[in-house]
């Protein structure tokens, strides 16, 4: 068995030889999805760096991407702060999150919420998982987050709330099995964000690009409602239909502040 560091929480933990090759190869290496452009695994490292820069990921957090061009593959760093993620901390996984190549390295405790939204979300090709700090709050409490304004029109739709207690009772808290990850998965459903109580948030989307932009804009948008809501009286939130006419404006623009991102991170 091989040690794995939860980088969601200070602890490790032995994998089981149903989720690590073991001795006698029961449990093989599963085979790579084929090579990877330098420059797609040069934004994945810089979609980690830009997350952590925008108050999105602190020393945890992480984010994923579905491989090019094997969807049974997805891409991920090893476990490591996200603002110190490099091309070269990037590992491959099967969508029972098995490494391709660990080289040695550690996977993140809870690649388990990456690998089974793959498999329920054809369309998703990035998830974030964060904990960023104005949208826990949200996850704690009866009044739902609603889309503040155009950027976060994707919120529109609804967001869900996962409550691990609801069907595995009390735990860590973590992500860390294929069952948590499904439940999460099917709590998802085909929205674009859903809240974890007491723990974060997952963000998807069809591309790097817009996975990022939904997980800071998510982020973004709690502050606005936190502040709306101090200002008393109801709020006149986007309606489900005014959002998805404004996503689909978002849904082409996003390269524009991916761009402005990426420079900062050079300046």
């Amino acid at each position: 068995m091989r040690l794995f560091t939860c980088a969601c929480h200070a602890q490790s933990f032995f994998a089981s030889a149903a989720h690590s090759p073991d001795a006698a190869g029961s449990n093989p290496v599963p085979s790579s999805g084929g090579p990877v452009a330098p420059a797609v695994l040069a934004d994945l490292a810089a979609a980690s760096r830009i997350l952590a820069q925008q108050g999105v990921f602190d020393a945890f957090g992480h984010i994923s991407l579905r491989h090019p061009t094997d969807p049974k593959r997805f891409l991920m760093a090893r476990s490591l702060a996200p603002a110190l993620v490099t091309a070269d901390d990037i590992m491959e996984f099967d969508l029972d999150c098995v490494a391709c190549e660990s080289r040695g390295r550690s996977g993140f405790f809870e690649r388990f919420i990456h690998g089974e939204i793959y498999k329920a979300r054809p369309d998703v090709n990035s998830i974030v998982h964060s904990h960023s700090p104005s949208v826990v709050p949200f996850s704690l409490v009866q009044s739902p987050m609603r889309a503040m304004y155009h950027n976060a029109a994707f919120l529109a739709q609804g967001v869900p709330v996962f409550d691990i207690r609801e069907k595995f009772g009390q735990t860590d808290m973590l992500v860390g099995n294929h069952t948590k990850g499904a439940e999460l998965a099917r709590v998802l459903a085909d929205k674009p964000v859903a809240l974890m109580r007491a723990h974060g948030s997952v963000a998807v989307g069809p591309s790097l690009q817009h996975a990022v932009f939904r997980a800071v804009y998510t982020e973004v948008n709690a502050k606005l409602q936190l502040q709306a809501s101090m200002l008393g009286g109801p709020i006149a939130a986007l309606e489900p239909e005014e959002g998805a006419l404004a996503d689909a404006v978002n849904l082409n623009v996003v390269q524009r502040p991916w761009e402005l991102w990426k420079q900062r991170l050079e300046g």
